[in-house]
């Protein structure tokens, strides 16, 4: 039956325990009469087929209930196909469902990428079921002067969709199966560009432009130094942890002179060098309005933080860095020092590496002052 106010006031009352009756225009979506008279909204879902109470009648509405049902069916991620008929779900019901989910089985640093990738970037009015590939290109091709952070939608939205897919929101993903492609980066800095920004990171100073200055200074990837921590300060090294690390070994990298005290001059919130606002938990991460910021008074060539890691490493080689030094700065295993080269020699190359940083030093400080 289809279920209504006066169908409900005229339903029988069984002589012994509990009748259900389910509505016709929502399936899984009832009213249980007891023996007392007592009447309760209530919906069936999940792959156990469970019963969930909503409230009691006339104190919860039809309407209500009916609403909290279908939210109920949408929010529970396992849908039933041959119980459920099933409703629409609008995008921004399945985004945060998704990013719900998201966050319990993938890295911290993964789910935070995929929430501000999928909460910047797209943002459709249509349930999933009406959303096109026209609309997700449409949304798509907006970001093609930004190849990188287009890349790194594109496969958010991707993996969004696949997973709606899995949970029955969807038959058919919308987004492409292809991979949009980006130009292998190689910009390296000039001297003259490199300069300034390093001038300009002095200028701009703490969280931003301290982290620049750190990138310029050791080569690292921002991510580990925007995460760094006094307690991996060991004398003049940085000790990044294992499993921290991209290739999730230990990374022993010397600081040189400018690096140290560049960290001494940071102010002392805690263990965190660069703790996000509000939070002593999360690293920085306030990198696209920052770098506009950052950038907007300075003229140089189009560059991103990845680029200062390939600059350094090229200009170690302009000084005559051997490239296994270079790749121990860098914490590279697919180089030089791989495979059974990797097993057999243990040696540290600390005080090689330390020489490297310290001419590369003194050759930034040699461009600061021809610029």
């Amino acid at each position: 039956m289809r279920l209504t106010d006066i169908r409900i006031k005229s339903l029988k009352v069984p002589e012994t325990g509990q009748k259900t009756y389910f509505d016709d225009s929502l399936r899984g979506f009832g009213v249980r009469v007891s023996q007392g008279g007592a009447k309760s909204f209530v919906v069936m879902y999940g792959k156990k087929r469970q019963l969930k109470t909503l409230g009691r009648y006339p104190d919860l509405s039809l309407a209500e209930a009916r609403k909290q049902a279908k939210r109920i069916q949408v929010e529970e991620f396992d849908f039933v196909p041959d119980l459920f008929r099933r409703e629409p779900v609008p995008f921004e019901v399945a985004r945060d469902r998704y990013l719900t989910d998201c966050k319990t089985r993938s890295k911290e640093r993964t789910y935070l990428g995929y929430h501000r990738l999928l909460n910047r970037h797209f943002s459709f009015d249509q349930n999933l079921d009406a959303l096109t590939r026209a609309h997700v290109m449409a949304a798509v091709d907006k970001l093609a002067t930004t190849p990188s952070e287009q890349q790194h939608a594109f496969v958010a939205l991707r993996a969004m969709m696949n997973w709606c897919v899995k949970r029955g929101f969807i038959d058919v993903s919308p987004v492409p199966p292809l991979t949009i492609r980006t130009n292998t980066r190689s910009n390296v800095l000039s001297d003259e560009d490199l300069a300034t920004v390093y001038q300009r990171a002095l200028e701009v100073g703490y969280p931003y432009g301290s982290i620049v200055q750190l990138l310029v200074l050791t080569g690292q990837r921002r991510g580990e130094i925007a995460a760094l921590r006094r307690s991996w300060i060991e004398d003049d090294l940085i000790v990044f942890p294992m499993g921290f690390t991209k290739n999730k070994r230990e990374h022993r990298v010397p600081l040189s002179p400018l690096a140290q005290s560049a960290l001494a001059s940071l102010p002392d919130f805690g263990d965190a060098f660069f703790p996000a606002r509000g939070s002593e938990d999360r690293p920085f991460n306030g990198w696209g309005k920052s770098k506009e910021r950052f950038d907007e008074p300075i003229a140089v060539k189009p560059y991103t933080l990845h680029d200062l890691r390939r600059t350094f490493s090229s200009n170690l080689a302009r000084l005559s860095t051997p490239i296994h030094i270079t790749e121990k700065l860098l914490n590279h295993v697919s180089g030089t020092l791989s495979g059974v080269a990797a097993i057999y020699n243990r040696y540290s190359y600390l005080p090689e590496m330390r020489d490297a940083v310290r001419q590369h030093d003194e050759h930034l400080l040699k461009l600061i002052g021809s610029c």
